[in-house]
């Protein structure tokens, strides 16, 4: 992929992503496509010396998804310590902008409802 291509990519996501997120009312960074709420601050500073804002919004999770993700990047990845204050502010925002989403998958068919299987023999 070329360069030029690339941006335009990246360009058209984020420019989507705000949109969509506008609709909802609330305010968007530009820049890093996150929440202005209370801590956004620290976690584009933080977060986003490594890795896009999109990596974070395209994610979810309650306040232990998240710890659990900063300590696999400070695990493997080469994040910093933070202090206390960094992290119950970055938890926080987290946790509250992006929580835990209810499955978005539909529930197994039947067994009625199933095909036969080939592969099972038949008496």
């Amino acid at each position: 992929m070329t360069p030029d291509r690339y941006f335009a990519r990246q360009a058209l996501t984020l420019f989507l992503m705000t949109a969509s997120v506008s609709v909802s009312g609330k305010d968007i960074d530009d820049e890093s496509g996150l929440i202005k709420a209370e801590g956004w601050e620290v976690v584009k500073s933080t977060c986003t010396e490594c890795h896009a804002g999109m990596m974070i919004t395209q994610n979810a999770g309650n306040l232990a998804v998240w710890e659990s993700r900063i300590r696999w990047m400070q695990e493997t990845q080469g994040l910093r310590a933070l202090s206390v204050e960094e992290e119950a502010a970055i938890l926080t925002y987290l946790s509250t902008n992006y929580p835990q989403k209810a499955s978005s998958r539909r529930a197994g068919l039947p067994a009625h409802l199933l095909p036969t299987n080939p592969a099972e023999a038949s008496d």
